[in-house]
């Protein structure tokens, strides 16, 4: 069995909010392989089902961001699990955004939902680190990640929240490059292959014919006249 928990604030006024990007992505799973219904569970929301061979359960805390740690140690110890069996989707200010990135163990670079998940289960699970960019100056992050994501971000969110879905059984399995190569198929536009060296066809032009006669402007009295010169 495995926890996935999706990192955010609860109620719909940080519904939209990067910081919430990590609800977006279990929201997604569960919607896209039919897991649910979400239940109040561990101080948030909790749905289970199956991914793959693999059963699983999502949660949201419903303790705002810098108390996750509360509802998914509580969830953690309840399925006497342990930090390698939890998967942490969260937002990440040090990746560009639509990067998305898996990592075991490691600080918490600041992060307040992180450091009291640190804090309750230690730091040795899995993280889904999905990027939203950085605003560029410290003092203006905490107003950038309590902000709605930008019209312009839907495309790329899109296809980030349907790659991570798509990916969610590998990533249960414990297959990180399985995962991350679901992902890449939606974010990464396909390229057309190059032709192979000495494949190169080029067209050729049509092989010319004879060339059409020129009309004779002679009159039949002329013609006939010239048979006899």
């Amino acid at each position: 069995m495995k926890l996935f928990a999706g990192l955010g604030n609860p109620g719909a006024k940080y519904a939209g909010n990067r910081h919430n990007v990590g609800f977006m992505a279990v929201d997604r799973i569960a919607e896209d392989h039919g897991l649910g219904p979400w239940r109040a569970r561990f101080q948030g929301e909790a749905a289970e089902g199956r991914l793959g061979g693999d059963k699983v359960i999502l949660l949201k805390p419903g303790t705002f961001m810098n108390l996750s740690g509360q509802a998914v140690g509580e969830a953690m110890r309840f399925y006497k699990l342990g930090p390698e069996d939890v998967v942490i989707l969260h937002d990440e200010l040090d990746l560009a955004p639509g990067k998305v990135k898996v990592k075991t163990g490691g600080g918490h670079a600041g992060h307040n939902g992180l450091r009291s998940i640190h804090a309750h289960i230690g730091e040795a699970y899995r993280r889904v680190r999905i990027g939203i960019g950085h605003p560029g100056r410290k003092e203006l992050v905490s107003g950038y990640v309590l902000h709605d994501f930008a019209k312009a971000d839907e495309a790329w969110l899109d296809d980030v929240l349907r790659g991570i879905s798509d990916g969610a059984p590998a990533l249960a399995d414990g297959d990180a490059a399985g995962f991350t190569t679901k992902v890449a198929l939606r974010t990464q536009p396909q390229r057309e292959s190059a032709p192979k060296p000495g494949r190169v066809e080029t067209e050729r032009p049509a092989a010319e014919g004879p060339a059409d006669p020129e009309p004779d402007a002679r009159s039949p009295l002329q013609r006939l006249a010239d048979r006899f010169r």
